[in-house]
């Protein structure tokens, strides 16, 4: 029971977590850049710590934060920072991301964030479930806002939603002068609709490169693109 999730350099255990570790971030984790060496990184409802915990393996960046506002998710957070390789760089606050945003005096080169998406009509009974999967808790628009304050001149942000809401979060970026610089559509096999995008946003107003992921070719049998992206984190990569 309660077995920790094993990766090549890390594990991270989820038994006190309302969202388990998924495809989503390990997507996310993998496909996020750091080509411009960040200094400093921001993970934004860190749930288990996975993202910044694949960040810590991929980049050298000095600072690594999380917040994380359910209680007992953010002491696993900790938990599983303080049990890897790189627990010196890394960090998790116990705060809203409100909160976090009226105290933070710095910005970050890198921003990170796998957000709650099930609209309303998906509620549970299961109130810590929920609020790590809702938009309520972390609508889009104070996401936004929040990373437009948060976010370095030259930096990046990167997230992962359903494609159904591409063009939206899109709509309100773009009021805030951020701007999509890649975009990877992933598909679960290639006769499968879309079902996420993975966005890079900046600043900087460029040709947005667009690009498309496909998970596998049968049950178990991953694509060379999917392998080629998760293979230094899955054990069986």
């Amino acid at each position: 029971m309660n077995k920790p999730f094993v990766f090549k350099q890390f594990a991270v255990r989820q038994d006190q977590c309302a969202m388990k570790i998924g495809t989503d971030g390990v997507l996310l984790g993998a496909w996020t850049s750091i080509q411009n060496q960040p200094f400093s990184i921001l993970d934004i409802g860190a749930g288990t710590g996975i993202l910044s915990l694949m960040l810590a393996q991929r980049s050298s960046a000095e600072l690594i934060e999380a917040i994380e506002i359910d209680d007992l998710t953010f002491e696993q957070c900790v938990d599983n920072f303080e049990q890897s390789p790189w627990y010196d760089r890394l960090f998790c606050y116990h705060a809203s991301l409100e909160e976090f945003v009226d105290e933070a005096d710095d910005t970050y080169d890198l921003i990170i964030c796998n957000p709650p998406f099930y609209p309303e009509s998906y509620k549970t009974k299961n109130n810590q479930r929920d609020l790590a999967r809702f938009q309520d808790a972390m609508p889009f628009q104070q996401l936004l806002e929040s990373v437009a304050s948060l976010l370095s001149e030259y930096g990046l942000f990167s997230v992962v939603i359903p494609i159904s809401e591409e063009e939206k979060i899109k709509g309100i970026a773009s009021k805030l002068s951020l701007y999509p610089k890649r975009i990877t559509h992933v598909r679960g096999k290639i006769s499968s609709e879309i079902k996420r995008s993975l966005i890079e946003f900046s600043f900087i107003k460029t040709n947005t490169k667009i690009s498309e992921l496909i998970i596998e070719t049968a049950r178990h049998q991953y694509t060379e693109d999917y392998i080629n992206l998760t293979k230094d984190f899955y054990l069986k990569m």
